[in-house]
């Protein structure tokens, strides 16, 4: 018996303005191709009969019970469609404007693209804005069908005159398409030419499909795994941390050694785990995986995994970017955000606009200070804490980013270029320390658990001689009494201890980093022992906290304010007027509590 041999997958996209006629295109293509289950069709001819309604091809894919009453299609159905040559997973991506943001997840999908326009209709709004957004995400194979061309009895010149119109617009947005008349309702062009249009000798939809050329799974890319989660296993006495993910780029195997971003820690992989049946060696692009190392060391969700040796990702916590803005509130300056990058979640802001397109005319505007509804930006955008990722035309999986605004995903966009930021020189040095970090034999998550505390940096800041110092001390006091493993350190400790060395002679903002930068220094050897940290310091501002998250290697950073409300820096816990020290002492434990620093009893 022969071997069994899977047959090639391709996703497409298939996009266009409500009521042009994908799922139409996608029904006749299933039907004339006897890709419909047994009596599916005839199932649907009877429905239709039996409601007096007129039978359509495109209830054949109405999957969603509101889209027969409503007659749109609302989200990104998948159709599963074969032909001689390979398997397609078709994505019938919404046209409806109101559903924009679900042809952007449909689309982010796809390899290759189908843009219907109705020959009746012509160009409209939507098709110019879906054509912009398949150009952003980067699919370079597009075939447009100019479809319902019964209705225009055939007509060569409104077929070239469409031709025309939109290739005139791609080429502003430097993408190129082949255009093919087809009547989805009569089956004309879709899975044979007919005598209807004897003077169109191109291919039919199905030919256009197997002329695609298949993406090859980019296993010749630097090696990228985004870190998706970190599994411990305790049962007899198995102490081995997974860490999991899917590779997305290039291969790995056991004895390779990785280098983790944006943090720069390093270790050698010892096994390779796979899911599944499979075990390839080495586990190449599209596997869900997960390594153990040799050294234990301590990375977390969001970072991306590479190989030693290989083109580096970009870090930083500035980015231009392409965004295209689907929220019904505008995208404003001043306002926190989350952006997600691969399995990566940080705050971020719109710091600069530098242009905003209406998609639909390519019109562009230098004076705006916001990104309205269905707006595409060129914009910079400053993120909380730096993170890692490509460029999208280098590698587009790590390249691509989506917005989130109240729990509801509301832009997305590709990243053009890493900005530097003012941690740039801080981040490239504590790279380097973690690269060349010599690791113990007791991992982080051993001494949390013989500890009963997360190591966390709690620092105090504020006005001047508001009590910062007397909190400091009542809270290592309480915990400490609580059997904490607990510590105060002054700023003052580092002033005349490890920052004794620097010339008061030095640029007084360049004095100030340095201070920081040591003082982030002590507290990550510190944090890295399993302890809790309470700093105080004078007046910090968001810059100062940003210097110092990009150099101590920890999550858990907690800011309590004193005095009258900051105005720049990030806080998480304010402290105002007349407050009293034992409350509020209660109140930072309760915070630590809250966020599983310490744990309730």
């Amino acid at each position: 018996m022969a071997a069994y041999q899977k047959r090639e997958v391709m996703n497409i996209v298939i996009a266009g303005h409500v009521d042009h006629g994908k799922s139409t295109i996608i029904g006749r293509m299933l039907a004339d191709t006897n890709s419909l289950p047994e009596g599916k069709l005839e199932q649907v001819k009877e429905n239709c009969r039996r409601n007096s309604k007129p039978f359509e091809y495109a209830f054949l894919l109405d999957a969603l019970k509101d889209e027969q009453s409503q007659g749109i299609t609302i989200d990104s159905a998948r159709v599963f469609f074969s032909t001689k040559k390979r398997e397609y997973i078709i994505i019938d991506a919404p046209g409806h404007i109101e559903f924009l943001k679900n042809m952007v997840t449909g689309a982010s999908r796809a390899e290759a693209a189908l843009l219907v326009i109705d020959a009746e209709e012509g160009v409209r709004e939507n098709s110019r804005r879906h054509g912009y957004m398949l150009s952003m995400l980067g699919i370079k194979q597009v075939v447009v069908l100019v479809n319902k061309m019964d209705l225009v009895k055939y007509d060569r010149g409104v077929f070239e005159g469409v031709v025309e119109e939109y290739k005139k617009f791609l080429a502003g947005i430097n993408l190129a398409a082949d255009f093919v008349p087809v009547s989805g309702m009569e089956g004309d062009t879709v899975a044979k030419l007919t005598d209807k249009m004897p003077w169109y000798k191109g291919k039919t939809v199905l030919e256009v499909l197997d002329a695609f050329q298949k993406e090859p799974h980019p296993v010749d890319k630097p090696f990228r795994m985004p870190v998706q989660d970190v599994y411990k296993f305790t049962k007899g006495q198995d102490k081995r941390r997974i860490i999991a993910g899917t590779v997305q780029t290039g291969s790995i195997e056991a004895g390779d050694e990785v280098i983790f971003y944006p943090s720069g820690k390093k270790s050698t992989i010892k096994t390779v785990e796979t899911f599944g049946d499979g075990k390839p060696n080495p586990v190449s692009a599209g596997w869900a995986s997960a390594f153990t190392l040799d050294q234990q060391i301590y990375v977390s969700r969001g970072e991306i995994a590479t190989k030693a040796g290989q083109e580096l990702p970009k870090v930083t916590n500035t980015l231009r970017v392409n965004l295209f803005w689907m929220g019904k509130r505008p995208m404003i300056k001043d306002k926190d955000y989350l952006i997600k990058v691969g399995t990566a979640k940080e705050h971020v802001r719109l710091k600069e606009v530098t242009r905003v397109i209406d998609a639909s005319e390519l019109n562009s505007s230098q004076n705006k200070d916001r990104i309205e509804h269905h707006d595409v930006g060129e914009c910079v955008l400053h993120v909380k804490k730096a993170i890692a990722f490509d460029l999208a035309e280098h590698i587009a999986v790590t390249g691509r980013f989506v917005i989130v605004d109240d729990f509801e995903i509301c832009g997305g966009g590709i990243i053009r270029e890493s900005l530097e930021d003012d941690q740039l020189q801080v981040r490239d040095y504590v790279m380097t320390r973690n690269y060349k970090w010599e690791t113990g034999d007791i991992p982080r998550d051993d001494r949390a658990e013989k500890y009963s505390q997360k190591p966390t940096l709690i620092l105090i800041t504020g006005e001047k001689d508001v009590g910062k110092k007397t909190l400091a001390r009542a809270i290592e006091a309480r915990l400490f009494a609580e059997g904490k493993i607990i510590y105060f350190l002054g700023i003052g400790n580092i002033l005349y201890g490890v920052d004794a060395d620097i010339k008061t002679t030095h640029d007084s903002a360049d004095i100030q980093k340095e201070h920081l930068r040591r003082l982030a220094e002590v507290a990550n050897v510190m944090l890295d022992a399993g302890i809790i940290l309470v700093v105080t310091a004078i007046g910090l501002t968001q810059d100062d906290l940003e210097l110092i998250t990009a150099a101590v290697d920890i999550d858990s950073v907690n800011v309590v304010w004193i005095g009258d409300k900051p105005s720049d820096i990030s806080y998480d816990m304010l402290v105002l007027g007349n407050w009293k020290l034992d409350e509020t002492v209660d109140s930072v434990k309760k915070m630590l509590q809250t966020k599983g620093i310490i744990f309730k009893p």
